[in-house]
Formats: structure tokens, C-alpha cells, sequence
């Protein structure tokens, strides 16, 4: 038979899928999974509950319908004062996932470069692949997660077509300060390319962060396309229901990409959506807070075990040291026995990287609820005080 496509053919399984059969066979409390363990606020699922019952379920206009993209709209207004026209400048899509696919497959072509940041989110590289461009990659490293500014800009050159920028980053929790964004508008201008944004995390950041989109920065408003996610912003993740926002000229393809692709997003969950974009500041506020006080539980839990505790700024996610701990420096197989002897779930940061990454930090995710968290901190202390009693025999 005739060849499959290479890119996908033979792709290995998620490192999040194969860490939560894991977790599923042995019994373990899943801190591995990127995603809240509860739903999102009542009134928003109501909202839905009703349009559901009551709207149309018929396909909605392709772009999504107006209500979600005037939200979307005024949102960039509200919180970054970017004035958007809701009519040519937004698009509906089924997830970030989605957005991102339209985006690269509709700007993309065989033989363009497209700069990445790592550790990456895993869909980046197939995604990249699949339309034809070849990836340039540039990493950042725990425990400080710094870029290197001269290899990113070294990774830029005249076959560069877009960098794809993860900002909060996930899985590292970092969020690029103001001078590396201007680095990055500037390589981007520079290098008349584009920059596709995912900032689904925009709404969770810590320790009084604001979010400050790319497309902000001089030069870039006609040059970003910028992603959001009601999944995140909401805690909705099951829903998918993503949005882009950039100028007409660059929307356009990426509007028949999504034609092709999904077309559209059930109706009932884009008003719904809508409506949570409406919510007063109060509901952002506690958004983040109450994420920020579940990093610091678990931030202050690990660090008694004795984990060194990386600085978290942004997303669900906190990355830990094994190494004070003298558990080796393979993470994968570190979290393996956490699965296994401890009963507690992680992931390895190393499956972010490429190649050459570093082997003694793995992640936990703290999107839970409290109960989960405690019960994982005291699995995970009675388990590294047994291996002291068994050091000490």
C-alpha cells in the first residue's frame, strides 16, 4: 500500500494521554492533566443550557456568530485598549487548537521557517510541519526560563515567515517581560514576518502581572494574529471554543482555512461565551487569585518534601527540581515511580523538548481542587519519607 503521511504517521501518543492511562491503572491522584477538575461558572453553562433549548441549532454564520465576536471586540478593548472591528477582524473557531491549525495552514508555505520557543505545547510541531515550513527552534531552561537573545535572533533570517509565540507559556509558566517582547517585535518587523500569538492563559497570571499582547507593541498591529480561549478563560476546556483576532488582510485566509476545516462552532456555546466575556472585573480578579492561591498550596507542599520549587508567573502549571530529592535525572522514569510507588502523577519536562533537554524537572498541574492537592502532598511525603527509611537501612 502506498505511504501515509509522514508527519503523523507513527506520531507518538501525547505524554499527557499515556502519564493519565498511567494514572488510571495504578490508582493515582492526576496532577498531569492541564485542565480544572471542576466546571466553570454556573451562569455561563445556564446560559448555554438555555440557548440550547430554546435558539437555533442550525449552522451559524461561518465567522461565528456576532454576538461572541462583538464580545471578543470589545474584550480587546477593555483590557488592552486595541481597537478591533468586530466584522473583519474576529474569528470564531472550535478551540485554540483549531485557531492555530487555520493559522499556520492558511500563512504557511513548503519552504518558509517558523521560529518556536521551547519547551512546547505539543501540537506546535506537527501543526508546523504538516504546512510545510521548517521549524527554528529556540529554547528557554528552568529555573529561570531566559531567552537568549542572540539565538533568537539568529533563529530569524529571510526565509522566516512567522514565529509562533506562547505567551503565558505553556508548560513553562513563564511570561515574557516587556523587554523580550519588544526583542521579539522587533525581530519580527525586522524580518517582515508574522507573529501567530497563542494567549489562551492571558486571564492567569500571578503575583500582580498584567497581560500584555504582542499585537500591542509598535509595528505589529497589521502583523500579529492573536488567540484566545474561552476554555481557559473560563474553565470550559470541553467546549472549544476559540477565537482570532488580526487584520482583514491576514484574517481573510485564515477564515477559508477554518471554512475547510470545522466551518463552524456550535451556536449555543458561542453566546453563551458571550455572555461570560461580559462578567465584571470581579470574576477576572478571582480567576487568577484563586489559581495563584492553588499554586502557592502546592508551591509551599512540594518545597517542604523538599522538591526545589521553580517560579511559576502564569498558566496551571508549576515545575518542580527532583534533583535536591537525589532522584536521578531521568524524568520520565521519576515520574513513572511517582505514578507507581507514590501514587501521584506528573509530567516530564523533557517531553516539551526536542532533544538535549534537561532531565531533572518534572510539572504538576494545579488547576484542582484542594483536596486533591493536599491528598497528592501527602502521598508524595509519606512516599519520599519511606525512601529515606530505606536509604537509612
Amino acid at each position: 500500500m502506498k505511504s501515509t503521511n509522514p508527519v503523523y504517521t507513527g506520531l507518538p501518543t501525547t505524554i499527557f494521554e499515556v502519564m493519565s492511562q498511567h494514572a488510571k491503572a495504578h490508582g493515582a491522584i492526576n496532577l498531569g492533566q492541564g485542565f480544572p477538575d471542576v466546571d466553570g461558572p454556573e451562569d455561563i453553562r445556564r446560559f448555554a443550557a438555555e440557548e440550547l433549548v430554546a435558539g437555533r441549532n442550525q449552522y451559524p454564520p461561518m465567522m461565528g456568530v456576532p454576538e461572541l465576536r462583538t464580545a471578543v471586540a470589545e474584550a480587546n478593548k477593555r483590557f488592552y485598549d486595541l481597537d478591533i472591528d468586530w466584522q473583519t477582524e474576529v474569528l470564531v473557531t472550535s478551540g485554540a487548537t483549531e485557531a492555530l491549525s487555520d493559522c499556520l495552514a492558511a500563512l504557511i508555505e513548503p519552504g518558509d521557517e517558523v521560529v518556536l520557543i521551547e519547551p512546547l505545547y505539543d501540537c506546535y510541531l506537527p501543526l508546523v510541519r504538516r504546512a510545510g515550513a521548517t521549524p527554528k527552534l529556540v529554547r528557554v531552561t528552568p529555573p529561570d526560563w531566559k531567552i537568549d537573545r542572540e539565538a533568537l535572533a539568529a533563529a530569524f533570517g529571510p526565509k522566516t515567515k512567522a514565529i509562533l509565540l506562547n505567551n503565558p507559556m505553556n508548560p513553562a509558566a513563564k511570561v515574557f517581560d516587556r523587554q523580550e517582547l519588544e526583542l521579539i517585535a522587533e525581530l519580527t518587523v525586522a524580518h517582515d514576518a508574522y507573529a501567530i500569538c497563542d494567549e489562551v492563559y492571558e486571564h492567569i497570571l500571578f503575583d500582580g502581572r498584567k497581560h500584555t499582547p504582542l499585537m500591542t507593541l509598535p509595528g505589529m498591529r497589521e502583523r500579529t494574529l492573536r488567540i484566545g480561549s474561552a476554555g481557559k478563560t473560563f474553565s470550559l476546556t470541553g467546549w472549544k471554543v476559540g477565537y482570532v483576532t488580526a487584520a482583514p488582510a491576514l484574517l481573510d485566509p485564515v477564515t477559508k482555512a477554518h471554512q475547510f476545516t470545522t466551518f463552524t462552532t456550535p451556536p449555543g456555546l458561542q453566546k453563551a461565551v458571550a455572555y461570560g466575556l461580559g462578567k465584571g472585573d470581579d470574576y477576572y480578579t478571582a480567576l487568577a487569585g484563586d489559581l495563584e492561591a492553588k499554586r502557592d498550596r502546592l508551591a509551599r507542599g512540594l518545597s517542604k518534601i523538599g522538591f526545589g520549587v521553580v517560579p511559576c508567573a502564569g498558566t496551571y502549571f508549576l515545575t518542580v527540581d527532583t534533583a535536591p530529592l537525589g532522584l536521578g535525572d531521568d524524568d520520565a522514569a521519576v515520574c513513572e515511580k511517582l505514578t507507581v510507588e507514590a501514587g501521584v502523577t506528573a509530567v516530564p519536562v523533557s517531553a516539551f523538548y526536542q532533544s538535549d533537554a534537561p532531565g531533572n524537572f518534572i510539572r504538576f498541574c494545579f488547576s484542582k481542587r484542594d483536596t486533591m492537592l493536599d491528598g497528592a502532598l501527602d502521598r508524595l511525603a509519606r512516599w519520599v519519607e519511606r525512601l529515606g527509611d530505606t536509604a537509612d537501612a
